[in-house]
């Protein structure tokens, strides 16, 4: 009996354990779901009763989004999103605006833009006599036998598309040395009687002066102006401290967040602004997020051995293993010239052009990387793990590096390194098609069709453009193609030389404008308003290896969001180009207010 009861009594005492157990442990499961709820219910904020453009795979729609430490926790419908709602949620009423992702710029150079107008303001300049004011202003503003230097001024997109003549110049400027050239690199600049006589150059003694065949005397025009004038001239031997840098960049960065703009690729950082940006994130001073591409000098009279190293050397930096606010991606190395200097590499001859400064027929254009020292420069890249972004703008250069790309494809997987062609203006059906076996992603420019289709078609003709910035093309192909600026000069997002709004580039996508051209540029090329959208979005996150933190609004990724005044998808197609950003958040947090409420 007592055996029985002791029995009976142990195996109670078991039960009650288990009882016991099980309600702890379903107490303890209780609270927890209670607890994830908690955790999932309680956002930090919610939009709602908007028109929320996603980008994601589906491109769809929602009205209502939840935001919870600076990361998007639900998108939809009001219902669903609601249940987020918690005592202290903040709740922001869109009134039926539209909000969609942040915007990303491919293709920026921040420092130069920041810098250029450190010491004056720098007007804009479309014609001869605009550059002839600005020559003059500066005459009395420094000097007399200083030098003047005017560049990145391109005689492409002045109204005459011609070069201001020496007699002009000394007429503005008769006591300084001036020089005007639209571009460090140009093959061709302007100088006036004074900058001659600086440079000791008189009519017969230098091949690279140009002589009027009817007086005898020298026209002012120079060729291999850099080979001429003193790297010095042109500098007035003050300039900005750290402090003064950061505070123009944060100016600069602010200004992108005006136009929708929250993520950027500087596509040429070096070692100081690499440091830099790294100083203002540790500041909380970016109000940006940033993709790097290192430059690396590939100059001639450098090794390859020398530039492998360096590439080897940025491969190691600890920002490749950066937060998504700041990553080192990749390098950039330039292939070829420009376009709107007459140095693109081109498959056909350029032809002979006063305008370009071209007398050869059968000139093409020149290699900044020719092929032999490209490819160790790429392998090495890929072999790191790293984005090669290549400067390319002429079909030739394109088919160059597209083939450079292929070759180093035989020997080691390339699509992972997303390898890149920024600029790519011409191409060939040839390049694209390989493109889109290779997994090689594209850098456009749309800005560049709008200012500078005009004087190409007159240059070379209408059927030569083509495949000039074919983007319908390369969506059908499946290339995926980002839309950038290539923004170097000023701030100001239309005041700019390469202007960075982004609606514009939108606009230019979808339209096929161009700047004081009659109609569109070979419309067939012409985007959708969705994919015009992707272009800046979706597409940019994939160039800048960033598609899992931003490019979409989706659960799990950063809240990079902006509000706008219109709708894109349904606006008049002429009010597209015209869109304000009324709000832009980034992680969640707003960095910038156009001060009118939603």
């Amino acid at each position: 009996m007592t055996h029985m009861n002791r029995t009976e009594s142990g195996h109670g005492i078991l039960f009650r354990l288990f009882v016991v157990t099980c309600l702890v442990t379903g107490v303890m499961f209780i609270q927890a779901c209670r607890n994830d709820d908690s955790a999932t219910m309680h956002a930090d904020r919610i939009f709602h009763n908007g028109e929320i453009i996603t980008v994601d795979k589906e491109f769809s729609m929602a009205d209502s989004l939840a935001v919870k430490d600076g990361r998007i926790i639900a998108v939809g419908d009001r219902g669903s999103v609601f249940r987020h709602r918690g005592g202290d949620t903040d709740m922001v009423d869109l009134h039926g605006r539209v909000m969609m992702p942040g915007l990303i710029d491919s293709h920026t150079h921040p420092t130069d833009a920041a810098l250029f107008e450190f010491d004056h303001a720098v007007p804009a300049m479309h014609s001869v006599a605009d550059v002839l004011d600005y020559v003059k202003q500066r005459s009395r503003a420094v000097p007399e036998g200083e030098w003047i230097c005017v560049d990145q001024v391109f005689i492409t997109r002045l109204r005459e598309r011609r070069f201001p003549s020496r007699k002009e110049l000394d007429t503005v400027a008769p006591e300084h040395p001036v020089v005007f050239a639209t571009f460090p690199s140009a093959p061709a600049a302007s100088l006036n009687s004074a900058a001659l006589k600086a440079l000791n150059i008189g009519a017969g003694n230098h091949e690279d002066f140009e002589v009027d065949s009817g007086t005898g005397k020298l026209t002012g025009i120079v060729h291999n102006h850099t080979e001429y004038i003193p790297a010095t001239a042109c500098s007035n031997g003050t300039g900005p401290d750290e402090a003064d840098i950061e505070q123009r960049l944060g100016k600069l960065f602010h200004d992108y967040n005006s136009v929708g703009l929250t993520t950027i690729a500087d596509r040429n950082a070096d070692r100081s602004e690499v440091e830099r940006y790294r100083r203002m994130l540790e500041k909380d001073a970016l109000s940006v997020r940033m993709a790097i591409s290192h430059g690396i000098d590939t100059g001639k009279q450098r090794s390859v051995d020398e530039i492998v190293a360096d590439i080897r050397d940025i491969a190691a930096h600890p920002l490749r293993r950066g937060d998504p606010m700041l990553r080192i991606i990749g390098v950039k190395g330039l292939v070829d010239g420009g376009m709107l200097t007459g140095t693109a590499y081109m498959k056909e001859p350029w032809g002979k052009s006063e305008l370009y400064a071209i007398d050869d027929p059968e000139y093409r254009g020149f290699y900044r990387l020719p092929p032999e020292r490209l490819l160790p420069i790429v392998r090495a890249t890929i072999e790191e793990g790293m984005q090669f972004v290549g400067h390319a703008v002429g079909d030739g250069a394109v088919n160059t590096l597209v083939e450079t790309y292929a070759s180093v494809a035989e020997d080691m997987p390339i699509a992972a390194t997303r390898p890149c062609i920024a600029h790519c203006n011409f191409m060939t059906v040839k390049a694209l098609e390989r493109m889109a076996r290779l997994d090689i992603v594209a850098d456009f420019q749309p800005a560049w069709l709008y200012l500078d289709a005009p004087t190409l078609i007159d240059h070379f003709d209408y059927k030569r453009l083509e495949y000039f910035q074919p983007l319908k093309t390369v969506f059908n192909k499946g290339i995926i193609a980002g839309g950038g600026s290539d923004h170097w000069q000023k701030i100001g997002s239309l005041r700019s030389t390469n202007p960075y709004n982004p609606f514009l580039g939108m606009w230019i996508a979808i339209t096929r404008n161009a700047r004081d051209y009659p109609e569109q540029v070979h419309p067939e090329q012409a985007l959708n308003r969705e994919q015009a959208i992707r272009l800046y979005t979706a597409n940019n996150a994939h160039l800048l290896f960033l598609e899992e933190e931003t490019g979409s609004l989706e659960p799990g990724k950063a809240a990079d969001m902006i509000v706008l005044d219109r709708d894109i998808l349904s606006c008049e197609i002429e009010d597209l180009k015209d869109t304000r950003v009324l709000r832009t958040y980034l992680n969640g947090e707003l960095v910038y207010s156009s001060g009118t409420g939603l």
